[in-house]
């Protein structure tokens, strides 16, 4: 059996192509034999290695390197590094074949490609946020004014508008975003330390060299080798996590909102999307389900890459290997989390009728609040909260509309004209600074649409 990840059946579910593309054994070897070229022309600008050597090191082409040599390469040593320099060697001919992989030393090349690969996918990443949130906007603008009953611990409490609750699923992808723009400067840094993180074989010239190779990679330069420092890795994971479960929590809000009992959205209008192999009443919301998948597998792996921070000494025996198990896994289920999330925020259907039926239903207890603090203005607060918890008891008893029997409650405690009756029985007017609140998550978005 295949791990879902790489399984054809289960992987699409689960991945985006694009991001996995950049995941690949094949982008991996370019990138490897990219920040070994770039070594050499570093090192030749420098006047460390010849020229000529640079040159023609710079010049191999990823196809040259046989992606089998170094799979074999790797079951014997561990690391593909040592079968690479072999084959750049042979590619590069033998006047440059010494040249090759100069003063570096295995994790320094492995490090820096995994730090272009992170740096490509963090750019699909930024995008696919982009066009959530675009799509996100859109859905709170049109309904800002849309009424539904916002539910604390699983129960009607006050009525909102879903604008609002689509907001809450937006600001923190807009957090997200501005995160990702703070850690970048301290992820996406160059590896160069030499065999002990000392730059020794390069005598006086390795921190030169960590520099002319940032610049030849446009990464930035450290204060020193990170090689048993694995803080920046791991708050990128962290970063993950963070953004999956924001896109669980959206896609857990649309599990409850999707069920038949309340069915005031759904996921699209796609014939046969979420289908029952034998109960063909069924659309399950099979999109959600899959993001909080996604973001507790996620929450679950970042315990792995928090442990992978302890790493012994100088170099470590098995924490960059937990990197290596952790961190393409998790980077794979954000983009499919990221996939998803825009699928729902493109595509959701809402239901606005069965929002307002669904509070009718339970007889417009959502006013409860509403009612106090208007009896209260004619009223002790305490008698207020008396006579309004008899009334919801009254209303759910009998079937009757709260706000109708709180006024006939009251009717022997305040005069008729003390309160409003007509506008509190409206749920929209309860609605607080919901309108002041979507504008400013809004006005916060404007930096991440792109």
């Amino acid at each position: 059996m295949a791990t879902v990840l790489e399984s054809a059946i289960y992987g699409p579910l689960f991945c985006d192509a694009e991001i996995d593309a950049l995941l690949a054994d094949n982008t991996y070897v370019e990138k490897l034999v990219e920040v070994e070229g770039a070594l050499a022309r570093a090192e030749g600008r420098l006047g460390i290695i010849p020229i000529s050597a640079a040159e023609e090191i710079s010049k191999i082409a990823p196809g040259k390197i046989a992606i089998g040599a170094l799979a074999k390469g790797t079951a014997r040593s561990g690391f593909p590094i040592i079968q690479l320099v072999q084959e750049l060697r042979r590619a590069a001919g033998p006047q440059a074949a010494p040249y090759v992989h100069w003063g570096a030393t295995t994790q320094d090349i492995m490090d820096t490609a995994c730090v272009l690969q992170v740096r490509e996918t963090i750019k699909l990443f930024q995008d696919r946020i982009g066009q959530i949130a675009r799509h996100l906007s859109g859905l709170a603008r049109r309904h800002r004014q849309t009424v539904l009953a916002g539910r604390t611990h699983g129960q009607q409490a006050l009525p909102m508008s879903f604008g609002l609750k689509v907001a809450s699923w937006l600001a923190p992808l807009v957090r997200h975003a501005q995160r990702l723009d703070e850690i970048e400067p301290r992820l996406l840094v160059v590896q160069f330390g030499g065999a002990a993180g000392t730059l020794a074989a390069l005598g006086n010239r390795g921190l030169a060299v960590m520099e002319a190779l940032a610049e030849e990679l446009k990464l930035a330069t450290p204060v020193m080798p990170w090689h048993a420092q694995r803080d920046n890795l791991a708050e990128f994971a962290s970063w993950l996590s963070l953004l999956t479960g924001s896109l669980g929590k959206m896609g857990q809000d649309i599990i409850l909102l999707s069920q038949s009992e309340v069915g005031e959205a759904a996921e699209s209008a796609e014939e046969g999307r979420g289908g029952s192999s034998t109960m063909p009443q069924k659309t399950n919301p099979i999109t959600s389900e899959l993001i909080v998948a996604a973001a507790r597998m996620n929450a679950s792996l970042l315990a792995s890459m928090h442990h992978a921070l302890i790493h012994e000494h100088e170099r470590a025996t098995h924490g960059w290997q937990v990197e290596w198990l952790t961190l393409p896994q998790m980077i794979s289920l954000t983009g499919g989390a990221l996939k998803h999330g825009l699928d729902l925020a493109e595509h959701l259907r809402v239901d606005e009728v069965k929002m307002r039926e669904n509070i009718a239903r339970a007889d417009d207890v959502v006013l409860a609040e509403a009612a106090v603090f208007a009896l209260a203005k004619a009223m002790p607060r305490g008698e207020a909260e008396e006579l309004v918890k008899k009334a919801c008891a009254l209303a759910v008893a009998e079937g009757k509309p709260l706000i109708e029997v709180v006024r006939s409650l009251a009717k022997t405690k305040i005069s008729e004209s003390a309160v409003n009756w007509e506008v509190l029985a409206r749920p929209e007017n309860y609605l607080g600074e919901s309108e002041e609140l979507i504008d400013r998550v809004l006005r916060s978005c404007d930096s991440i649409l792109r």
